[in-house]
């Protein structure tokens, strides 16, 4: 992502290793274990100190979520939410460590997929010097499979409000998505675009790119 404001001409890249887990606890009911890992590049940035590489803060959620959807058709989870500062250098996390309440939500009909996932997250303890943490994630989703091919288009958009700033960041993301093996292995391999609708005045805008290669191991 390129910035603006005062940090104009500055980038960000960001690969993000994201394990999905489920674990069955009985009968009716899994855990899924969902853990962010991020590895972080900044680059030309007007303080040379904020031009650094990588390790972020982990973010880790557990969704208590039933086997079965509901009558209605829905798959529903919900659990806490862990913000680690395992950050390699001071200007890649925050300092702090962090916990809140998540859900998830989404439903399937024919080749739609439509859903939610929120969070928030609180700073409970951290260094002095930083600034607290209070942040709202809200990311609505869809999507569309066309069977025949397993190709999937996707909207989404992973929205936060800073509290403590003051401040919304809406990156919209569009991606196209195709499935695939090699060998035994099932794969799917994601490209997209986004655009920042809003930033804070020297966050990221305009256009940037992403890519995503996911692992799927069905039982």
């Amino acid at each position: 992502d390129e910035f603006g404001g005062a940090n104009d001409g500055a980038s960000k890249s960001v690969l993000n290793i994201q394990p999905i887990v489920p674990v069955s606890i009985g009968e009716d009911w899994n855990v899924i274990t969902r853990t962010i890992v991020p590895l972080v590049d900044q680059q030309d940035f007007p303080i040379e100190d904020m031009n650094e590489s990588g390790l972020g803060d982990v973010t880790a959620s557990q969704f208590f979520s039933p086997k079965a959807p509901t009558s209605r058709g829905w798959i529903w989870g919900v659990g806490p939410v862990e913000l680690l500062p395992t950050a390699s250098d001071e200007v890649l996390g925050g300092e702090q460590w962090g916990v809140g309440p998540t859900a998830v939500a989404l439903k399937q009909v024919g080749p739609w997929t439509a859903g939610a996932l929120v969070n928030h997250i609180w700073s409970v303890y951290g260094e002095d010097d930083r600034a607290d943490i209070s942040t709202t994630l809200l990311q609505p989703f869809a999507s569309y499979i066309f069977q025949k091919t397993k190709t999937t288009l996707g909207l989404n958009t992973e929205s936060t409000y800073d509290w403590e700033g003051e401040a919304w960041s809406v990156p919209v993301n569009a991606t196209i998505a195709q499935m695939f093996k090699i060998g035994p292995q099932i794969m799917q391999l994601t490209l997209g675009a986004r655009y920042w609708a809003e930033s804070p005045d020297d966050g990221p805008e305009g256009w940037g790119a992403r890519a995503q290669l996911t692992f799927l191991f069905p039982k």
